[in-house]
């Protein structure tokens, strides 16, 4: 049977080990066991220090774990299992897009050869008369026909064009596969020439547009 056990507190200080239990020195706190319950003391103290080590590392190695986890699932899902791709676009009639708007051509072909430069795949086209514009009754009862889309898989650079080029319309979509997304209507071009040329650049060649068509697209866009 376990022996008495005397408790004395006043405000602490310093805490010193004795003999008999474990004593306070100035300010008194004083805490004594018999000597046959020291070990069991000392053994529930490093127990518990055990056991708070434990949870600390447990609690460490389980957020540790948790990011582990989310990593793989964001990089190991395969892309049929993905949502559908998501493209951006901004529109506006052939005319001003492909015959009258000073930069574009420009624009077009810096950002190509930036591309070919790098290695990186192509992500922005050109779609005369787009098949998705039937998703978009709002926009097309304001556009002037035959239209012409730019359309592309980066967002940012969309937002970017609409603001250089400025007179066009804007949205985005979603598609299964880049031959749906793509997809546009069969349609002739034709655009006349103006009496007097005084832009201080040349003239855009009618079909400069051609290279950023879809692949299977260019012979009925001309």
């Amino acid at each position: 049977m376990l022996g008495s056990a005397s408790l004395s507190v006043t405000a602490a200080a310093a805490i010193v080990p004795t003999s008999n239990g474990i004593t306070g020195t100035g300010r008194q706190l004083a805490l004594s066991f018999p000597s046959s319950q020291k070990s069991l003391l000392g053994f529930v103290s490093s127990n518990s220090n055990l056991n708070a080590r434990s949870r600390s590392t447990s609690s460490f190695k389980t957020a540790v774990a948790s990011v582990d986890s989310n990593q793989l699932s964001s990089s190991s899902t395969p892309p049929d299992k993905q949502e559908s791709n998501k493209y951006y676009f901004v529109v506006a009639n052939a005319k001003f897009m492909l015959d009258e708007e000073e930069h574009f051509q420009e624009l077009m072909f810096e950002r190509l050869r930036h591309y070919g430069e790098r290695n990186k795949e192509q992500d922005f086209w050109l779609v005369i008369e787009p098949k998705f514009l039937d998703k978009f009754p709002d926009i097309t009862k304001r556009l002037r026909r035959p239209a012409v889309a730019l359309v592309s898989t980066n967002g940012p650079w969309i937002t970017f064009m609409k603001l250089r080029l400025d007179r066009v319309l804007s949205g985005s979509y979603e598609a299964d596969s880049r031959e749906e997304a793509l997809a546009s209507n069969p349609t002739t071009l034709e655009f006349e020439k103006p009496e007097k040329w005084v832009a201080p650049y040349p003239k855009y060649e009618f079909g400069w547009w051609e290279t950023f068509l879809p692949t299977g697209s260019k012979e009925s866009k001309v």
